[in-house]
């Protein structure tokens, strides 16, 4: 999802647009969203069939082929949605602010269904039980139920530049 954010602001700034986000909102996603989520993928329980594929080699770094090539396709993918909806909001004319609270929501649903994404790097996340780990539903739960409740708390609103989604403005995101 870091790679998503970055890509976005890339074709942002190359195209002259306004941020898509501010420094707090980025922050905010960053800490609830990802932290959370990241914690609760540790959770995950072992794959079966995994003792039966060759071990990785010693000399074959963190960063592999498959998972490089999982990083891109993910951070493309999403970085891609983001612009477009962003350029697409500020194109019917909805104001930076409204746009910037309904992109942030965006991020934070992408980042939901990433999050399950995760669970595996050789199965399908539609293959793979969620009873396998309940701590990452009940994660995205949470970041999603935190992110959510944010937009009501009058403090939060002023830290984060947030507002209540109006129930069309579920509509994209979602």
């Amino acid at each position: 999802t870091g790679t998503a954010e970055v890509l976005l602001f890339l074709v942002i700034l190359v195209a002259g647009l306004p941020l898509p986000l501010l420094p707090v909102q980025l922050l905010w996603l960053n800490l609830v969203t990802n932290g959370i989520q990241d914690v609760a993928l540790a959770f995950e329980g072992g794959e079966p069939g995994a003792m039966r594929r060759p071990p990785r080699s010693p000399q074959e770094g963190v960063f592999n082929y498959q998972m490089v090539r999982q990083v891109a396709l993910a951070g493309v993918t999403m970085g891609s949605i983001a612009a477009a909806y962003w350029y697409a909001l500020l194109g019917m004319g909805v104001p930076e602010s409204s746009a910037r609270n309904q992109l942030l929501m965006l991020f934070v649903l992408m980042q939901n269904v990433h999050a399950f994404n995760c669970r595996s790097e050789h199965v399908s996340t539609f293959r793979v039980p969620l009873s396998r780990n309940w701590v990452l539903a009940w994660g995205v739960a949470a970041a999603l139920g935190i992110h959510v409740l944010s937009a009501y708390l009058p403090f939060m609103q002023r830290l984060l530049r947030v507002e209540p989604l109006q129930p069309v403005q579920w509509v994209y995101p979602l």
